[in-house]
């Protein structure tokens, strides 16, 4: 689970909430609440990954990428209460320094299908960057927001390519989430048109005219990806997730157990911090 994405949708769907040191807590709450949701609904083994920290090492290599500049303090303060909170509950959390959180999911959703005794692998975010790591029906993502499943035919129904090329897709339309432009000209439709017949930056002629594609500018196109090719590689760079990242050595460490026995006081503060605002 994205524990990222989810604290920011609850930091924004949710009515403030203090605790008695006058602390935001409601996003924190809300994570908890649905990570309990999950585990209510037959979910057995389950671990979140955090940006403990915003930047990582992508900030190094793309000055514009993003940062944690225009994050409501409020919504960055919880952070560390939410990792510290998910841990009390016994979740097994990874928080993110040199990596992003999506670095961890990626690396997590690999190992996991590497097991065996495992029969599907849920990323629970839907961030377009983790479709590169959809794998047919067995690595697939899940918008819990809208109840929807995303497979390896629902990457390529969404994005016009299948997940091993989304990262080239990236880097040809950008991300202004991630803070990366793409190249001037090229769109969805292009690049997923381009790409559906090529796969990769590095296989797509560079004379549009072998394209055989009916795409408006394709000689502008085509000049734009010659002469910025080594910019779209960067931004591949930036969009490809990590998968060698030693988050765990058997899935069985992602099973919950229960909570643990600091739990009650923490669950209590916040409970408190609601009764105090009613």
């Amino acid at each position: 689970m994205d524990g990222t994405y989810e604290l920011f949708r609850h930091y924004y769907a949710l009515p403030s909430v203090r605790d008695s040191e006058g602390l935001e807590v409601a996003a924190v709450r809300g994570v908890l609440t649905s990570i309990l949701k999950l585990i209510e609904e037959g979910a057995t083994h389950i671990g979140v990954a955090t940006d403990h920290v915003i930047e990582s090492f992508r900030n190094q290599m793309w000055p514009g990428y993003k940062t944690g500049a225009g994050i409501e303090p409020e919504l960055l303060a919880q952070f560390p209460l939410l990792e510290k909170a998910l841990g009390a509950m016994g979740i097994v959390v990874w928080p993110m320094v040199e990596f992003e959180a999506d670095d961890a999911l990626a690396a997590a959703a690999s190992l996991a299908a590497k097991d065996t005794g495992v029969d599907r692998v849920f990323i629970c975010t839907p961030d377009k960057d983790l479709s590169q790591c959809v794998q047919g029906t067995r690595i697939v993502q899940l918008d819990r927001r809208k109840r929807l499943v995303r497979d390896e035919a629902g990457v390529i129904a969404k994005f016009g390519v299948s997940p091993v090329s989304i990262p080239d897709y990236l880097a040809l339309v950008g991300d202004a989430a991630d803070g990366y432009p793409g190249l001037g000209g090229w769109g969805a439709k292009s690049a997923s048109a381009v790409l559906a017949r090529y796969g990769r930056l590095e296989q797509i002629p560079t004379d549009w005219r072998e394209w055989g594609l009916n795409l408006a500018s394709p000689k502008s196109l085509a000049d734009t990806l010659s002469q910025n090719r080594k910019l779209a590689f960067l931004f591949r760079e930036l969009a490809t997730l990590r998968t060698d990242i030693p988050l765990f050595a058997s899935v069985e460490e992602l099973k919950w157990t229960g909570a643990s026995a600091d739990f009650p006081a923490l669950a209590a503060r916040l409970d408190a911090s609601v009764k105090s605002k009613r």
